[in-house]
């Protein structure tokens, strides 16, 4: 138990190192052909932190592990939201815009709601599911370059806040970034195998370990980039950082690996006679993210009592997990 264990937590290292060199590299490539930072951190740095759900479910797809596919996209968006962001806005609560949120708020629902389909009224996802989430992926990215590139001013704006991009030779952030997907492809494998290791020797089925540690494990850059935003005083950051990588786990990581492998919904853990997840993982996600959007688009402030309220539902869901 003791080397599937090193070998789990030599794997977290290497998504957090991986992730932290893949971003770098993109944000200086980026910042070197003179792209807005808005654009950055709505694109790049969003697909940068989302890269180890996207590799740990591609993973356990290619070897037939639904059970970490499925649950890792879903528990990490709860992780997202219910610990990271919660975190973020119970130690500083702030005020956004909330019409940047409108866009990216309205996709996440409407996609969500669309996988809810495939998951409460087939109980499975097919190819072109897949296909069809890789599609709005794609799409979102597309329409959010264009609408960045008509409005560079505002995407630039507070040039002052901004964190100052350390210059470095063109190759060297070529390097940064392809060491840094390899780094994230290697960790997620040894997150995946000894993550499976660890379940069945504890008796836990594969969905749990998906949805709880896996999703945290996976989801720790989004911490990184939550805590150095709250730092240096811009939490807001994190929060659309957030709601793109949440985006991202359903089009992007749920995309590849339905398309890789298509899979039905995993039945480890039933209430009532129903399996549990369509009762408690789907509707949390959607909770959390109600929670969290909501008031800011309605008052155009986040307060401290969501991140208590957040807070206080993931540690409810995580012993839920452990416990049923």
């Amino acid at each position: 138990m003791l080397i599937p264990v090193l070998l789990l937590l030599l794997g977290f290292g290497l998504l957090i190192k991986g992730g932290d060199w893949f971003v770098d590299g993109a944000v200086g490539i980026a910042h070197r052909f003179h792209l807005p930072e808005l654009l950055i951190g709505a694109t790049i740095v969003s697909i940068g932190t989302t890269l180890p759900e996207v590799m740990v479910s591609a993973d356990a797809a290619f070897v037939g592990n639904s059970g970490i596919s499925y649950g890792n996209a879903i528990g990490s968006i709860i992780c997202n939201t219910s610990l990271i962001a919660a975190l973020t806005i119970a130690i500083r609560p702030m005020g956004v815009d909330k019409r940047t949120l409108y866009f990216p708020v309205a996709v996440f629902f409407a996609v969500a709601l669309l996988y809810a389909g495939f998951a409460y009224f087939t109980g499975r996802f097919d190819r072109w599911n897949g296909i069809l989430l890789l599609a709005i992926f794609v799409t979102y990215l597309a329409v959010t370059v264009i609408q960045m590139k008509k409005h560079p001013v505002q995407a630039e704006e507070d040039e002052e806040g901004e964190a100052k991009v350390k210059e470095r030779p063109l190759w060297l952030e070529l390097v940064l970034l392809v060491v840094g997907a390899a780094a994230i492809a290697f960790g997620a494998n040894l997150l995946v195998d000894n993550g499976t290791k660890i379940a069945a020797a504890l008796g836990v089925p594969d969905s749990v370990i998906g949805l709880t540690i896996i999703a945290l494990g996976t989801s720790l850059p989004e911490l990184v980039t939550a805590i150095t935003a709250l730092v240096k005083g811009r939490s807001a950051l994190s929060l659309g950082n957030i709601i793109g990588a949440n985006l991202f786990n359903l089009v992007l990581v749920s995309g590849a690996a339905i398309t890789i492998s298509p899979f039905s919904l995993p039945a480890g853990k039933f209430l009532a006679g129903h399996n549990a997840s369509l009762l408690v993982d789907i509707p949390v996600m959607f909770l959390v993210m109600a929670i969290l959007c909501i008031p800011p688009i309605l008052h155009g402030k986040l307060k401290r009592w969501q991140g208590i309220l957040l807070l206080a539902i993931y540690a409810a869901y995580t012993v839920f997990q452990f416990l049923l």
